[in-house]
């Protein structure tokens, strides 16, 4: 088997290391008061009610109460729910009172809130969001979901857009109203607001379209309007009045926070040491795959990967993030176990190494593999029916209703987060590791690697 070279360590190890600094502390400078934000840290982390607080607010429609059912308030619980959940809002509270036809929800501040406006933070989940095409005359061509698939944010030509994914319906539709209007605008509307309003050049026989959001539109605004996009239209449109806010008061707080902080801390600082006093030098290294994987979930929650926001971190979702370092931690375990018995069979060090991550890896594959199906159907099964995980379970999901359950799905995404990060970490950074560093003359000693002193 190849080996590896000794600078494979010192790279993987700085890697690691980068990770972890930007993961925590993210990169961002200031220009005079206003805060130019590069990578996300730990500090842009959108925490639970428990912990930061919130609002509740109070939704009520803007039609006659005479002329709503109960299925047209179930049809606006499940919308506000999927605009929640598309913003990565998983900690929750929503109720709906048929009598009064009212929306009572209740969910956390934006990260890196402070100005803590109320009216600002539910502004957008009682409008309508409908999104329509219309030509010169007023006449509506295409109308929400039933003509428009999904939507996502692109860039296009140097410019920020929103990329609209047709039904086949919506294709016709589409064919039709440019074919009728070449030479003409065919402006694309979201309730009664302009977007943008684009000159027909040919009929168009395509299943996408796109919004141009102009000069001065950022990543962060075609997002935001794909999200909205994709969370649906609401029957009627609702509002809640300045009367029925509150401000929801955190019921444990930061200083909670901190108590969990540095309890993790200590508890990850005493595994490392039960670790490198167990297994030696495969435990130095798989500590330092525990540190990088507990960095790499950080950043799968925090928003700092390109095109991933910050995800609300909810008490099951430090849970899962809790398990899953368990489970990390078993994946070295047992590798580091296989290594040690290797070597009673009479194996070199490299023969060892290599004999115990082979031996290793059909057990820690099943393990993670099973944590990661598990993780996938709770996503599916209580996220919102636009999120991916959704799309891939359809199939079975379709015949049940839909259940958007936050704290199921905070649960089940920070476990997959977590699993993922353990098998790039305690699967290959380990190894890569392990075998570079058994390169080095100083460290050919079997008894660094859980081998006798008198064994090669």
């Amino acid at each position: 088997m190849k080996k590896s070279r000794k600078s494979t360590f010192f790279i993987v190890l700085a890697l690691i290391i980068g990770l972890t600094f930007c993961a925590f502390f993210g990169i961002d400078d200031y220009y005079g008061d206003k805060r130019l934000l590069y990578i996300k840290g730990a500090n842009d982390i959108r925490w639970g009610i428990d912990i930061q607080g919130g609002v509740e607010a109070v939704f009520t429609p803007e039609i006659k109460i005479d002329d709503i059912t109960e299925q047209d308030m179930q049809a606006a619980r499940q919308v506000i729910e999927n605009r929640l959940m598309i913003e990565n809002i998983t900690d929750y509270e929503i109720f709906v009172d048929d009598e009064n036809c009212q929306v009572i929800v209740r969910f956390p501040w934006k990260e890196g809130e402070s100005e803590f406006d109320p009216q600002k933070a539910v502004d957008s989940l009682g409008a309508t969001q409908m999104l329509t095409f219309r030509d010169s005359n007023g006449k509506v061509w295409l109308k929400g979901s039933e003509d428009i698939d999904s939507a996502e944010a692109g860039f296009v030509n140097n410019g920020h857009v929103v990329v609209l994914h047709l039904t086949n319906a919506g294709r016709a539709k589409f064919y039709e109203a440019t074919k009728a209007n070449v030479g003409k605008t065919l402006s694309i509307y979201m309730d009664d607001s302009q977007l943008s309003s684009p000159t027909v050049q040919e009929a168009i026989n395509s299943n996408e379209a796109y919004i141009t959001l102009g000069d001065g539109a950022s990543a962060d605004d075609a997002t935001y309007l794909a999200q909205q996009i994709k969370a649906g239209s609401l029957p009627f449109a609702m509002s809640a009045s300045e009367s029925s806010l509150q401000i929801v008061t955190p019921t444990l707080g930061t200083e909670a926070l901190n108590v969990m902080l540095i309890a993790g801390a200590i508890a990850l600082a005493l595994i490392c040491i039960l670790m490198i006093a167990r297994y030696r030098l495969p435990g130095i290294v798989a500590s330092i795959a525990l540190i990088g994987q507990v960095a790499g979930m950080i950043a799968a929650i925090s928003g700092f990967f390109p095109g991933v926001s910050s995800f609300t971190l909810t008490i099951p979702g430090i849970a899962g993030m809790i398990l899953s370092i368990g489970i990390g931690v078993d994946c070295n375990v047992i590798a580091s176990e296989r290594i040690m018995d290797e070597f009673k069979k009479g194996k070199t060090i490299d023969g060892a190494i290599n004999a115990g991550f082979k031996n290793s890896f059909s057990a820690i594959l099943d393990g993670n593999v099973t944590v990661i199906i598990v993780s996938i159907v709770l996503m599916g099964a209580f996220g919102s029916p636009d999120s991916l995980m959704a799309k891939l379970l359809s199939p079975f999901m379709s015949l049940f209703s839909s259940s958007i359950t936050g704290s199921i799905y905070s649960f089940g995404y920070t476990l997959l987060m977590g699993v993922i990060f353990n098998f790039l970490m305690g699967v290959i950074a380990t190894r890569l590791m392990l075998k570079s560093i058994s390169r080095f003359k100083c460290m050919r000693k079997p008894q660094f690697y859980g081998g006798a002193k008198n064994e090669k």
